[in-house]
């Protein structure tokens, strides 16, 4: 009973029992009170590292925020004023222009511009689009000797008034389409349009609905070269889909490296649109100055500015670049275009269509199976146009049914049959 009336005053005064204490034994029972802890402070740093962190994920979600509304209020820009359509359409058009003359895109721009535009030449060329990047002031120092007379010009300044763009352009050739990717919305406010042929200027704008300064305190470029990037994206997605019928064929084919060439788990060519030319990138043959008509070499040189060696006559007639070799082998290159062996020149009418999803395999089997046959000796014989035809049903590409089976192949056909 002591022992019991010993526990009880214990756990009235709120002390607690030893772990060890035993409830039932005939010793006497000791008990140890446990001294209380003192509160410890938090860490006044880790305090600091939490707000600091806080106030960096707030920052980064503004910044996000705020870029995303730029592209949102370009998308808008581009999606209802006809001006900005109008400008992305001719800019495209001249682009395309440019590489079937021969040509090439001249992209130039300062600072982060300057950065983006290395991209967009980058971008430019891994899509087939014969892309270069001028910086302003080596071009003053004799890096100008790269640009052609058939080259469009496009420059990116998000104030327009960049004092080394504007000193580059008094040394351009007005003749030379001029696009500009700037913050302007409106070509009569653009400083880089001064004293230059309204005809020959091209104004993608790239505004931003609030300043960088008014955004995050500061005029650092982040918002403006965001809003500029996606654009001149745009341009080049656009600008490829319009210039091959498959991009993505072309892109992988100029990109095998790397995780995304390891990433291409299907062969470039599965099918035979991967393979096609576009139409609208063959050259059209033009005649030189103070001579009457076109003749073979001005064949040869239309087809030594040619990315793929095609070269056309007229919108509906075209050579291949294997007829082409046997032009320059021939030797008379005073010929007269028109007077050239049967066979080479080509009519539209007399291209073979096969869908651009077609494989390749399936080609092949389609034309042998053709060629069983008198009608499929006489038309698919070698030297025959392949027309592409793209989802759309227009026939967009052309392919030498060379590509398809092999030179070797190919003459062996001809010679023996199958």
């Amino acid at each position: 009973m002591e022992n019991q009336s010993t526990i009880s005053a214990f756990m009235r005064k709120g002390q607690p029992l030893t772990p060890d204490s035993p409830f039932h034994s005939s010793s006497p029972l000791v008990f140890e009170a446990i001294p209380q802890l003192p509160m410890t402070p938090p860490d006044t740093e880790e305090v600091q590292d939490i707000a600091a962190n806080e106030d960096g994920i707030r920052t980064a979600l503004h910044v996000i925020s705020t870029e995303r509304d730029s592209l949102t209020h370009l998308g808008e820009l581009y999606k209802t004023s006809p001006m900005a359509q109008e400008g992305f359409i001719n800019a495209i058009s001249n682009i395309l222009k440019t590489i079937s003359r021969g040509g090439k895109l001249v992209v130039s721009g300062v600072g982060k511009s300057g950065k983006i535009g290395e991209k967009v030449v980058a971008t430019m060329n891994s899509f087939g689009i014969r892309c270069t990047f001028l910086h302003p002031t080596e071009a003053l120092h004799g890096d100008l000797g790269m640009i052609g007379v058939n080259d469009t010009i496009l420059l990116l300044t998000f104030s327009g008034r960049t004092p080394e763009l504007l000193t580059l352009l008094a040394h351009l050739p007005h003749s030379l389409p001029l696009i500009a990717l700037t913050s302007h919305t409106h070509p009569s406010t653009c400083p880089l349009f001064i004293a230059r042929p309204p005809s020959r200027c091209i104004l993608l704008p790239a505004p931003i609905p609030t300043s960088e300064t008014q955004s995050f305190g500061l005029p650092a470029p982040t918002t403006s070269t965001t809003t500029a990037m996606a654009l001149a994206d745009a341009l080049a997605l656009a600008a490829a889909s319009r210039l091959h019928p498959s991009p993505a064929s072309i892109f992988h084919s100029h990109h095998p490296g790397g995780a995304i060439g390891a990433s291409a788990t299907t062969p470039v060519f599965k099918s035979i649109g991967n393979l096609a030319i576009a139409v609208t990138s063959v050259p059209i043959a033009e005649g030189r100055l103070g001579v009457p008509i076109l003749t073979a070499l001005d064949i040869l040189l239309t087809a030594a500015k040619s990315s793929s060696g095609w070269v056309r006559l007229s919108s509906s007639t075209i050579i291949t670049p294997r007829q082409v070799q046997r032009i320059g082998k021939s030797g008379n290159l005073d010929r007269a275009a028109h007077a050239l062996e049967s066979g080479t020149v080509v009519e539209k009418g007399d291209w073979i269509s096969i869908p651009g999803s077609s494989l390749v395999a399936e080609a092949r089997g389609w034309i042998l199976g053709m060629r069983k046959g008198e009608r499929g000796k006489t038309f698919l014989k070698q030297g025959t146009v392949l027309g592409i035809v793209d989802d759309g049903g227009s026939v967009s590409g052309v392919v030498e049914i060379e590509e398809i089976f092999g030179e070797e192949e190919e003459e062996r056909w001809e010679s023996v049959g199958f």
